[in-house]
């Protein structure tokens, strides 16, 4: 029975942390404003009930958009961590500010890998 395509979402964690310069005014953090996760669990990691967590780094543009990613921490297991660089590629977000100019920020962003609790339910055998 095939798996429904949300079944296999990966959480994006909410919090955004940013990088940013003492000296000057602070920079707020720039939000996710993607409605649909685009983290697909790899289905490799998924059959075998693996886990995991990949910490990215984004670079979040004045207009919201990510023009860079990469594996900030690895979750040590290279198929998590290139789907969480593909699905972070792919967000948008309200951009930073630093006073009321946007501007460029870099985000740390972990992307958690995690079997819903219910999956026995849907159509997993023990």
């Amino acid at each position: 029975m095939p798996r429904a395509r949300w079944e296999r979402i990966a959480a994006m964690t909410a919090v955004v942390v940013v990088l940013g310069c003492e000296a000057e005014e602070p920079v707020t953090r720039p939000q996710p404003i993607s409605v649909d996760s685009p983290f697909q669990y790899p289905i490799e990691l998924w059959d075998q009930r693996i886990e995991g967590e990949t910490v990215v780094m984004v670079h979040v543009t004045d207009m919201g958009g990510v023009d860079s990613a990469y594996v900030h921490q690895t979750s040590g297991q290279e198929a998590f961590d290139s789907a969480a660089v593909r699905g972070a590629r792919q967000l948008r977000f309200s951009p930073g500010r630093r006073g009321d100019r946007r501007v460029d920020t870099w985000a740390r962003l972990p992307v958690r890998f995690r079997m819903p609790q219910d999956s026995a339910v849907m159509g997993e055998s023990s």
